[in-house]
């Protein structure tokens, strides 16, 4: 072998070419042999493959590769989430198709991401966008309508007027519409909904079995479901003379405990009684346009301050008929939750704390720490919250007075459930999944509108509905309303003229169930049931933790959707979740405030300069790479540079997976640093090793022996690893058979038992590699002598008489401060310890002279030397 410095521009597309030829890594069904499901969340195929694609592909690329070595049958398939917006904008933007555009994108990234020497099948590879995958999209849709799983009702939504268009509350930013900058508005359209409601219990309880999920992401969505027990129950209303109302205002509520600190009510300003009043009352329509002009996001509900509208309404308090609670139609109060309208305590809620202080109203405290005084007990400008643990009881609360929270809430429910106002309810915050968006580029929804007939599903010999692709983007709104023919068809029922659905779907629906179909990607039903059960659950998910919530919540929603119509038979699909930490980096700016690109900034002794203009560079924060703050790393220049084994073993060591990952470019030549030194060090074992397929001699000790310890160990430790996902620990156990193999080499020991102790470690140790540095390591394999494909090799099995031992490394501390380390027999008596302890150098330095007073021994572990 020539020990020239390893050519990754020349190794790594041979071996690419190698895999693809021999097929190796496209999965099929064997029964008879376990199987593994590895799948990271697919890309949107925007035209260029980022650092966090990098790192989240390159982990689970090592897990298919280490799972295939230890023998289980892996599928690690790759598709594109390729419906959506931008393909929309660059057509507005460029005047390219959003199909050219988009496939164009997705030819970019898929050489890109072969780049890095996946391990995928790309035999399964989908594109959302395809009428192969969207037609059995359709086609569920149409079984899920039969279910009673899908409804069109009357939703408020968040309507652009300039884009003509549906906004989802992320596209709403300050009121105003995230592309136009229109003022948002507040409109009632009729939407296509999945009824995921109905499975709220269902989707919170099972999250208890999902054991090998993250906690917090098992947590984020809890709280998105937000399961909670309350009371429903109504006040009697009146006017500014006194006169009852017909209808009883209803409210929902978690705190019905604190029914005696109510001050007012207030509504959505989207309640049914607001909208009957909103011709009466002066000035009442213009407050519901600038509630409007909020959007629907609770988050931009929550920042805004908080103002009512008075509706000359009042609520007579339940159990004290004196008082009167002041009606307030209010910005802060949300429709879709509970009945739309709550009584306010402001004692106990920050939000009701603000209200009532904007409109001076009366602030009662009925819950304080056990033993407060009540009379002295106040409130000022911040609301008095009880935390876990803390013993509270109620105050200024009549019949309540003097009890705890649980049981004030049991009382006060017992007392209007024999009133006859009230009734106890379990509530949840997760509603109903919007599903129609007004745009172009996605899949249309299967579903016709006759006169006659009413609302009719397309016949499913039909499908797939296309979309049409002479349509033109020259003018605000849904390009298929403004298309002269494609929305014009006829009933599938009585033959009569009718129109298409216009609406095209939410792409969360095409991210829903992508990995059910790579079960069976060419199947001509959306799932083959018996490849699902094979292959079925995801064994390892991994992705982002900013998909936590809805992507993962629609995804078990739509496993047991696709389970009650026939087409799975499961109901998580995800066994196991992993999210990654994202890779970040050092910002650039100049003084006149310009972003500048990290390959643009150049360092001349302590500072920083422009690497074309010679300007100043100021140096911000560490954040996450983003294109706005142009700290992003071209992964196609670094991985012409330095390769792309080098760039997988950067993202993968140092950092554990789960945080994030500063990119560095001294951290990236350490990576390719230690490319080169394994390169010398295959070489150097090669030449000095025994030759390929020797046995293992009769007498292997001393350092020869201390090698094949070194590389079981090794083997064992990165074998645990990996099975844990604890990559960066792997690659330190790699590292140091690195040393092991180096300090060996450099012993230049001719005898038989050294010969074959770098034979063998050198074998593992290009094998422990293979997942991480896999065209590295296959390189290094031809060089051994070996002509079959690494990447075929079974994964190497620890001695266990070589990962175990007679003896044990103990600390020895000296007045409790740590001197040395000694390794002594397993179970040495206290006095051999003492003994071999005292005559240790770093010992006798640190006592100084100074007599020893006792030894203290923890058997194994430590011993530390007391002086007098």
């Amino acid at each position: 072998m020539s020990t020239e410095r390893y050519n990754p521009r020349d190794t790594e597309p041979r071996w690419q070419q190698a895999w693809t030829d021999a097929r190796a890594f496209e999965a099929r069904h064997d029964p008879a042999r376990p199987k593994y499901y590895v799948l990271e969340m697919f890309p949107y195929p925007s035209g260029r493959i980022h650092m966090g694609h990098v790192r989240n592909y390159t982990m689970g690329d090592v897990l298919a590769r280490f799972r295939r070595a230890v023998g289980y049958n892996v599928l690690h398939p790759m598709g594109w989430d390729a419906f959506g917006m931008p393909a929309e904008n660059a057509a507005i933007e460029r005047g390219v198709h959003p199909k050219s555009w988009t496939y164009d994108n997705i030819a970019a990234m898929r050489d890109q991401l072969k780049s890095l020497g996946l391990a995928l099948d790309w035999s399964r590879e989908i594109a959302t966008c395809d009428p192969s995958y969207y037609r059995h999209e359709q086609e569920m849709f149409i079984d899920f309508m039969k279910a009673g799983l899908v409804e069109r009702k009357v939703s408020m939504v968040n309507w652009d007027p300039v884009d003509q268009t549906v906004l989802a509350n992320e596209q709403v930013i300050d009121g105003r519409g995230w592309r136009s900058g229109a003022l948002v508005e507040k409109r009632e359209l009729a939407q296509w909904f999945l009824k995921i409601s109905d499975y709220s219990e269902e989707l919170l309880k099972a999250l208890d079995g999902l054991t090998n999920w993250p906690e917090k992401v098992r947590l984020m969505q809890a709280n998105w479901i937000g399961r909670s027990e309350g009371m429903r129950f109504s006040f009697v209303l009146e006017d500014e003379t006194g006169k009852v109302r017909d209808e009883k205002l209803t409210v929902y509520t978690t705190r019905h405990d604190t029914i005696f600190g109510a001050s007012f009510c207030a509504l959505s300003a989207d309640h049914p009684l607001v909208r009957e009043l909103e011709g009466s009352i002066v000035g009442l329509a213009e407050f519901r346009r600038e509630v409007a002009a909020l959007g629907t996001s609770e988050e931009s509900i929550e920042r805004a301050e908080k103002k009512g509208f008075p509706l000359k309404l009042y609520a007579r308090h339940p159990f004290r008929p004196d008082v009167k609670l002041p009606v307030y139609a209010a910005n802060f109060v949300l429709m879709g939750y509970g009945e739309g309208a709550i009584f306010g305590c402001p004692a106990h809620d920050q939000r009701d704390l603000d209200f009532a202080r904007k409109y001076q109203l009366p602030v009662i405290p009925v819950v304080a720490p056990k033993g407060t005084d009540p009379a002295q007990f106040t409130v000022g400008n911040e609301a008095f919250l009880e935390k876990e643990g803390d013993q509270t009881v109620l105050i200024n609360s009549d019949f309540l007075d003097g009890m705890g929270v649980p049981e004030a809430k049991q009382t006060i429910a017992k007392r209007m459930e024999a009133l006859g106002i009230g009734e106890r309810k379990v509530n949840y915050r997760l509603r109903d999944w919007g599903v129609s968006r007004q745009r172009y580029w996605g899949c249309p929804i299967p579903v016709i509108h006759c006169i006659t007939c009413g609302v009719v599903p397309v016949r499913k010999q039909d499908l797939p509905v296309t979309l049409p692709e002479d349509v033109t983007f020259d003018r605000p709104g849904n390009p298929l309303m403004h298309h002269p023919s494609w929305k014009d068809t006829t009933c599938p029922t009585c033959g009569g003229k009718a129109k298409r659905e216009t609406d095209t779907f939410d792409t969360f629906i095409d991210s829903s169930w992508y990995f059910a179909r790579f079960c069976s990607p060419k199947a001509a039903v959306p799932v083959d049931r018996e490849e699902a059960k094979y292959w079925m659950a995801v064994d390892q998910y991994i992705g982002g933790v900013e998909h936590a919530i809805l992507h993962l919540l629609y995804s078990r929603f739509y496993a047991r959707a696709m389970t009650l119509t026939g087409h799975l038979d499961l109901k998580e699909p995800f066994a196991s979740l992993f999210t990654q930490g994202m890779v970040v980096h050092e910002t650039y700016k100049t003084e006149a405030g310009d972003w500048v690109l990290p390959a643009d900034v150049v360092r001349e002794g302590d500072a920083f300069v422009h690497a074309k203009t010679g300007e100043k560079i100021l140096t911000g924060g560490i954040e996450k790479m983003s294109k706005s703050k142009k700290n992003v790393v071209d992964p196609e220049a670094i991985i012409d540079r330095y390769g792309a084994d080098t760039a997988r073993w950067f993202v993968l060591s140092d950092t554990p997976p789960e945080r994030d990952i500063e990119w560095t470019e001294t951290g990236v030549e350490g990576a390719w640093r230690f490319t080169q030194r394994v390169w010398r060090i295959v070489a150097d074992v090669q030449q000095k090793g025994a030759v390929k397929g020797t046995v293992v001699p009769n007498a292997v000790a001393g350092e020869a022996l201390e090698l094949r310890r070194a590389a079981h160990l090794a083997i064992q430790a990165v074998t645990e690893d990996l099975y844990g996902l604890r990559f960066n620990r792997g690659i330190a156990r790699v590292y140091e058979l690195a040393n092991a193999l180096t300090s060996a080499l450099q012993k230049n020991d001719p005898s038989d038992g050294m010969r074959f102790a770098l034979r063998e470690a050198g074998e593992a140790f290009v094998t422990l590699l293979a997942p991480m540095m896999p065209h590295l390591a296959e390189e290094c394999w031809r060089v051994l002598g070996h002509e079959t494909l690494m990447v075929d090799r079974p994964w190497p099995k620890a001695d266990p008489a070589l990962t175990t031992s007679d003896e044990v490394t103990i600390a020895v501390q000296v007045n409790g401060k740590r001197r040395d380390e000694i390794r002594l027999p397993k179970g040495l008596p206290q006095a051999k310890v003492e003994q071999a302890v005292l005559a240790l150098d770093n010992v006798k330095r640190a006592l100084d002279g100074k007599p020893v007073r006792k030894v203290v021994v923890v058997p194994d572990r430590i011993a530390n030397v007391v002086s007098g």
